[in-house]
């Protein structure tokens, strides 16, 4: 059987571009004893990929040159030879980037598509939502009637964040690029949203959508964010660092914040975090997940692209702010 899947051809220094991506054609094994072939259904792009495009080990391992890239995927199992799945079943894995594969049973998670939508396993009931939880629950620790910041707010972690906050009792402030994005902040339950681009003071415009400052930030862009953060952060206030996509493109370090000094004299807690290191809470964001979901309180937005092909497009587009909640690949 053929499978295609995009390669990466170089690792690119400051913002990646179609030609650093490479769609080809390769021969999958026929599946041994204990294997299923795979057809992947759905394909996930996340900023934290970037960093696997540098060349360098973060906490994982870059993406190998002219080889297959990885990323979050479900996928229907359309052959097998292993007793713990059968021909039909849906599976999760970080087999992405690519329509089919074979892999032992054993490294794959069976989801339930009866209960919700495969993507959801991608978005909003995966990492993408136990991310939110994680940096909520854990990293800030965040109680009923305090005030959060939630930036990227229409991004897939920042939307998840703000609803997960709400349905904790907190209220929440959100920032996003561009009218759309703010009004669709406020539509899932944010009390007050900024459109980054359209003020040249962003502190005090965040300071005044939350009355005064805030007690927490979940911290997804980084840069002028990052800056702003610590002027509006209360004495004590918590800092949750999941993402700084404003400086995963940069082609050079950049000159740091001179308000750092606010750390000391705020006494400001700041902890960053990887979601795979807190998976001992997954019991319990499922539990409060689904009572939300069950409530009404919380759904996913998804922005899909279709076709293989469009892999590289709509990873470049979660840089371009294209995506409201989490971005998705349809095959």
């Amino acid at each position: 059987m053929k499978s295609r899947q995009i390669q990466l051809t170089a690792y690119p220094k400051g913002e990646p571009g179609p030609d650093h991506f490479n769609l080809v054609e390769v021969d999958l094994p026929k599946p041994g004893d204990g294997q299923v072939l795979v057809a992947n259904r759905w394909l996930s792009v996340d900023p934290y990929m970037r960093g696997r495009m540098s060349g360098m080990r973060t906490y994982v391992d870059p993406f190998p040159l002219n080889g297959p890239m990885e990323g979050g995927a479900v996928g229907e199992v359309i052959e097998s030879r292993s007793d713990q799945l059968k021909k039909g079943d849906w599976v999760q894995s970080m087999n992405g980037w690519r329509d089919a594969y074979v892999s032992d049973a054993k490294g794959l998670q069976k989801i339930d598509t009866s209960i919700l939508p495969p993507q959801a396993y991608l978005g909003i009931a995966g990492l993408t939502g136990m991310t939110a939880y994680v940096g909520l629950k854990r990293i800030i620790g965040l109680k009923e009637g305090e005030t959060v910041w939630v930036s990227a707010g229409a991004g897939a972690v920042g939307s998840a964040s703000i609803q997960f906050a709400k349905a904790m009792g907190a209220k929440v402030v959100a920032t996003a690029g561009g009218a759309d994005k703010v009004n669709y902040c406020k539509s899932i339950g944010a009390d007050g949203a900024v459109d980054y681009k359209a003020t040249d003071n962003l502190a005090k415009s965040v300071r005044e959508a939350a009355g005064g400052g805030v007690d927490a930030y979940f911290e997804n862009v980084g840069g002028s964010h990052w800056t702003a953060a610590l002027e509006v952060l209360k004495p004590k206030g918590r800092i949750a660092a999941c993402g700084m996509i404003q400086r995963y493109n940069d082609a050079s370090a950049q000159p740091i914040p001179d308000n750092l000094t606010n750390i000391v004299a705020k006494s400001l807690k700041i902890e960053g975090f990887i979601v795979i290191d807190h998976m001992d809470l997954l019991g319990e964001f499922i539990q409060d997940l689904s009572g939300w979901m069950m409530a009404g309180k919380v759904t996913g937005e998804e922005t899909v692209r279709e076709g293989l092909g469009e892999m590289p497009n709509a990873f470049l587009g979660l840089f371009k702010g294209e995506n409201l909640g989490k971005m998705l690949v349809k095959l």
